[in-house]
């Protein structure tokens, strides 16, 4: 009796660190180093101590994320706006809960030497994204239709992959124009494309991805969604304070992202440049916010105004319907100092 009672206690610690399996839907076929965060809160066990075990499950694109989790086969994802301001009208009940790029990731480049010097001469070109589902088609439409320019005619939009696929596409004449994003650009260079980017002001200064969940879900699993959103915003700081120990943290989490066929230095160099591609839009001066996470939604509404007005979206959604900042102060309630102060430490 007294053995079975022993063994019995033995396995509460076990019991009160169950954690709970979650799948984060990651916008892009890709795990690149925008996915550093997820390592890093990984890696450092804050997700563990939150009781959950977080994994990504990549998809083609920023439309699918939104859809999978309308639906409910995953509770969480990180996809841009757009999708969910065409889904809201139709009874969509899903709220973006933490911005996590505040600033546009997305934007249309051109090979180095390409005769296209600006928007204008988009016309008749091929525009390269990643995949039709990604946010880089409602780009290039609507940076089309600013020029005047009818994108169901004048222009091409082809899917063309990622990094190295989307590379030897351009160098090989296959695409005129690239819409992708920060770090797929950084992965097309790395694989020995340079590229121009054309004049990309008009978004800059728009809101991207965000983590999202539906509304039912953030009610019921309130806690739940703040504990991924703070493991997430405190990886980010983490990331911002020390590239290269988050690069070697991102390769042992994530060893498929380190590649093949470099020498350390070199990759280490490279994977850097990749990320850092990505730590303008984290950093909360992007989008005139104070706290991690947290949705502007005057940003929001002009983002929906200018989808608006280039028929990119069929109608304005107000800012309110798409984000929620109910759950931003409890997201926050960590030591960003303390943080930097141990990324700053690592080696």
């Amino acid at each position: 009796m007294i053995r079975a009672l022993l063994a019995l206690l033995l396995l509460v610690p076990f019991a009160a660190n169950a954690q709970t399996a979650i799948r984060v839907g990651w916008c892009a076929r890709t795990v690149s180093s925008a996915a550093v965060p997820f390592a890093i809160a990984t890696k450092l066990g804050w997700f563990a101590e939150a009781g959950l075990k977080v994994d990504l499950a990549p998809l083609p694109g920023s439309t699918d994320c939104m859809k999978l989790v309308a639906t409910g086969e995953l509770p969480y994802a990180l996809p841009s706006i757009e999708p969910l301001v065409v889904l809201r009208p139709q009874g969509v009940k899903v709220k973006n809960f933490y911005t996590a790029y505040q600033g546009n990731i997305y934007g249309l480049a051109v090979p180095e030497a390409s005769p296209i010097r600006s928007l204008a001469d988009l016309k008749g070109k091929r525009i390269g994204v990643t995949a039709m589902a990604s946010g880089g088609v409602p780009i290039a439409r609507a940076m089309a239709a600013s020029q005047g320019l009818n994108p169901d005619t004048d222009i091409r939009i082809i899917a063309v992959g990622e990094g190295g696929q989307a590379a030897a596409l351009v160098r090989q004449g296959a695409v005129d124009v690239l819409s992708q994003f920060d770090v797929m650009y950084a992965l097309v260079e790395a694989a020995g494309t340079k590229l121009r980017m054309l004049d990309n002001s008009a978004i800059a200064k728009f809101p991207s991805n965000g983590l999202v969940a539906r509304e039912d879900r953030l009610v019921a699993k309130r806690d739940e969604a703040v504990a991924l959103a703070r493991a997430y915003a405190m990886g980010t700081i983490f990331a911002i304070a020390n590239p290269e120990a988050a690069v070697h943290i991102l390769w042992e989490v994530f060893p498929q992202t380190r590649g093949t066929g470099r020498a350390e230095d070199a990759a280490l160099a490279e994977d850097i440049r990749t990320l850092q591609a990505r730590v303008p839009q984290w950093k909360l001066e992007a989008g005139g916010v104070t706290k991690w996470g947290e949705n502007a939604l005057a940003n929001y509404d002009t983002y929906v105004d200018f989808l608006v007005k280039w028929n990119v979206v069929p109608q304005k959604v107000a800012a309110a319907d798409l984000v929620t900042n109910d759950l931003i102060d409890d997201i926050n309630k960590f030591d960003a100092a303390a943080i930097i102060a141990r990324a700053k430490a690592a080696r």
